[in-house]
């Protein structure tokens, strides 16, 4: 019985093999909906650390300025570094929340501000209400905005943002995990070594 002999691609064994290359440069899809849905993450989460910022740097917008944050770190337990601490923290809050709302430098903006969500959440686990509608100061807008600034970390900013095009968001994950693991960094240190 003989017929049409049909080939199969068997890889590199017999047959025609093209050799596969790896492009240098991955592309960045084009999907204008997740780049949409990208820039309103990226609006919310960093705005909201940007006028937190505000409100602990300047003592705008209903804020405890610079000396209120100090006394509520102090009662955090950050009592010995509480005062330079109120700094870092209104200035980090700022400046990386502009920098996510922009699309700037966002795998690294968005580890600053979940750093200091892990921080906050480890601080107040426990001690205050889960969720918002059981009481003031309530964990649950930690976890969402350190939830979010996780997801910016893994996804980077999209194309509407400044960062397009840029190595961080054509290969997201390793700069993703070295993003996590500063945050983590920063986050142990601070609970360990300056909360006393």
């Amino acid at each position: 019985m003989s017929g049409p002999t049909q080939q199969y691609d068997w890889g590199s064994v017999g047959g025609t093999d093209t050799p596969k290359t790896r492009p240098e440069r991955l592309p960045v899809p084009a999907h204008i909906s997740s780049d949409i849905g990208l820039l309103l993450l990226r609006l919310v989460v960093g705005g909201v650390f940007a006028a937190h910022g505000a409100q602990k740097v300047f003592g705008v917008l209903g804020g405890l300025g610079p000396a209120g944050t100090d006394g509520a770190l102090a009662a955090a337990g950050f009592a010995t570094f509480a005062s330079p601490l109120a700094w870092v923290l209104g200035v980090v809050e700022l400046v990386f929340g502009a920098l996510v709302v922009l699309g700037l430098f966002t795998p690294f903006a968005a580890s600053g501000l979940l750093s200091v969500k892990i921080v906050a959440a480890t601080v107040y686990w426990g001690t205050v209400p889960l969720f918002a509608a059981d009481g003031p100061n309530a964990i649950e807008l930690h976890l969402l905005l350190g939830g979010g600034a996780a997801a910016l970390v893994f996804t980077s900013a999209g194309r509407i943002a400044l960062d397009a095009g840029r190595t961080w968001q054509r290969r997201p994950l390793p700069f993703a995990w070295l993003s996590v693991i500063l945050a983590v960094g920063v986050a142990l240190l601070v609970l360990f070594v300056l909360r006393r």
